[in-house]
């Protein structure tokens, strides 16, 4: 009998993360923890169908008028790239 595949998605680390430090600030993101979601996401390379909804969810709490414009056009440029709704 051969091991399970292991599942490496990070699905839960990031829910845990924004729930902790994302949606305790009024639904707001840094810089830095723009950078720490995305690493997350990439930690295996891919971002997995999990991911990306999780990663969705998080992004649609967010706004052009909210966010500061680096972080806006990042968050834009990382759904485009990775196909996150």
């Amino acid at each position: 009998m051969s091991d399970p595949i292991p599942n490496t998605s990070e699905a839960k680390s990031i829910m845990g993360y924004s729930f902790l430090h994302v949606f305790a600030k009024a639904n707001r993101i840094d810089q830095d923890e723009l950078a720490f979601i995305e690493r997350l996401a990439l930690r295996d390379g891919l971002v997995d169908e999990n991911e990306k909804q999780i990663l969705h969810n998080i992004f649609s709490r967010v706004s052009q008028e909210t966010e500061p414009a680096e972080v806006w056009e990042e968050i834009c440029r990382f759904k485009k790239q990775f196909g996150i709704g």
